[in-house]
């Protein structure tokens, strides 16, 4: 079994309206919990927020949505549906791939489209092998799904189960690069089903096979785009946890919690004091374990993923080989990663992330305007250039990443960008992010599962950790089961609560 809070619970106080903290809001509210969430910001978000500028509506966090059946778990905790209130855009392409070579390829999901091409590609055979690679990655997300991902670990003895075996026997112990070679002859193919690491903040040839259900989340589950942007997402989980009940206050920092021995038994912010049964704590770790006053000792410090510049551009053109997402590749691969990771440099052929948001939705600019969004990996401030180097490096590395995309066919950017805003490590570092990145600990070996920080402090009886810093991890799909998690260990099970029921009486009662 696993572990939950004992005594009342009955008010619970959720730090944080990042989309953990909605997560775990929503969650509860369905277990029929009386729910406070405050956020420092003005609004809901949290990493996926959302900055306005010039008429661009620019989203600030993730860009990707995948799995979003997740995401309607929360919904359907209170009694809506995410497709209720956020419309879904399936992207196709998902990627577009596009190599330092000249070549490029189209990253479908649908099984067919995706074998076809490539097939035209790279050939037959290593058609035949992306058919056994989906195979395996469905398999792969079978296998860890329910007993990995959307679990708590109160040892890693509970990881000895049948399904351990599986994911055994699938490789998943294994390398994540290894694995995927096996399939796929073209190294250029390989990249597409590996880049994904880097979420993880581990290079492929030394990250887990396991990690490889992210490519199934990307390359077989789909990937969507919500009409309003991805902080359409977040303001429809605030606006639902709104209408279930939940009183949701902004501009609240909180300052400290008020203690009973091991209990919490205040929230108290810079505008109020907030009585509480129990406390779901969202922000990063550091500031998390400030507020508790107790920091779990670990063998080692945690290793932190690499960080990101992101240059966000509304320009008064675009260059229509884009595709919504485009990974632009450049000839390095692995040195590229030993950069990122270990050596501590700046990418010195980089490969890059862009995200053209007003391909599916135009509205996200004004009219005859395009959004861009270039993302440009970069080493974190504990083994990369330091947060206050920034301020000197930022306008150059700047303009290093806007001839570098000239050269790769985005002619004249510079001249058509119109408004835009840099996000460097250093406003990773200032927004209280550790280590200057907003991806948190790394998914190492040692960092994974139960050996990850647990969502869960010793010496306080009745908090609870959500958000990428603890389990499952990075990503929008283990952000959300984060907050799952975190109310289930406040209710000791998530199920259909006193809210779901009450709602759906009221649908039933409102149908002629």
């Amino acid at each position: 079994m696993t572990r939950s809070i004992q005594g009342p619970t009955d008010h619970v106080v959720v730090v944080g309206a990042g989309l953990a903290g909605l997560s775990a809001a929503l969650h509860l509210l369905g277990a029929g919990r009386r729910v406070t969430v405050v956020e420092r910001g003005s609004r809901p978000g949290g990493r996926a927020g959302r900055l306005e500028r010039g008429g661009y509506l620019i989203d600030t966090g993730p860009t990707v949505l995948t799995m979003p059946d997740i995401a309607d778990e929360a919904f359907a905790a209170v009694g809506t549906s995410l497709r209720e209130k956020v419309e879904l855009i399936a992207l196709r392409p998902a990627y577009r791939a596009r190599f330092a070579d000249g070549s490029s390829l189209d990253v479908h999901t649908d099984a067919d489209a995706m074998e076809a091409e490539i097939e035209r590609f790279a050939g037959g055979a290593d058609a035949a092998g992306y058919r056994r690679l989906r195979h395996w990655l469905t398999a792969l997300y079978r296998a860890e799904r329910g007993r990995f991902l959307d679990a708590d670990f109160d040892s890693p003895l509970r990881m000895l189960t049948p399904d351990l075996l599986r994911l055994a026997a699938l490789g998943g112990f294994g390398r994540w690069q290894t694995r995927i070679a096996r399939h796929l002859r073209d190294e250029r193919l390989r990249r597409v089903f590996t880049f994904q690491s880097l979420y993880a903040g581990v290079a492929p040839e030394r990250a887990l096979a396991a990690y490889a259900v992210i490519a199934y989340m990307d390359t077989v589950a789909g990937v969507y785009f919500p009409r309003g942007g991805m902080y359409a997402l977040p303001r429809a989980m605030a606006d639902a946890a709104t209408e279930a009940g939940a009183d949701l206050r902004y501009g609240h920092t909180v300052t400290r919690l008020e203690r009973s021995g091991e209990r919490i038994t205040a929230v108290v912010t810079d505008h109020a004091r907030i009585p509480c049964d129990a406390v779901v704590l969202t922000p990063d770790l550091q500031v998390t374990y400030r507020l508790l006053g107790r920091t779990p000792r670990r063998p080692a410090r945690l290793r932190h993923a690499p960080s990101a510049v992101v240059l966000h551009a509304g320009c008064d053109r675009t260059w229509p080989e884009l595709a919504h997402h485009t990974l632009s590749f450049g000839h390095a691969w692995q040195r590229t990663f030993r950069e990122l990771t270990r050596t501590g440099d700046l990418m010195t052929d980089p490969s890059l992330l862009i995200t053209r948001p007003t391909a599916t939705d135009p509205g996200l600019a004004p009219p005859g305007r395009h959004l861009h969004y270039v993302l440009a990996p970069c080493p974190n401030t504990d083994i990369g250039p330091r947060s206050t180097d920034w301020s000197d490096l930022a306008p150059r590395y700047r303009d290093s990443l806007l001839r570098e995309l000239d050269r790769r066919g985005l002619t004249g950017i510079a001249a058509a960008i119109e408004e835009e805003c840099l996000v460097t490590p250093a406003d990773w570092s200032a927004a209280g992010h550790p280590a200057g990145t907003p991806f948190s600990a790394a998914h190492t070996l040692t960092q994974t599962g139960p050996f990850r920080p647990r969502n869960l402090v010793r010496g306080t009886a009745n908090a609870v950790l959500a958000g990428c810093g603890t389990t499952p991890g990075v990503g929008v799909p283990p952000v959300l089961l984060s907050g799952k998690l975190a109310a289930a260990r406040v209710t000791g099970s998530v199920g259909v609560g006193p809210a779901v029921r009450r709602s759906a009486r009221a649908r039933e009662g409102a149908r002629p």
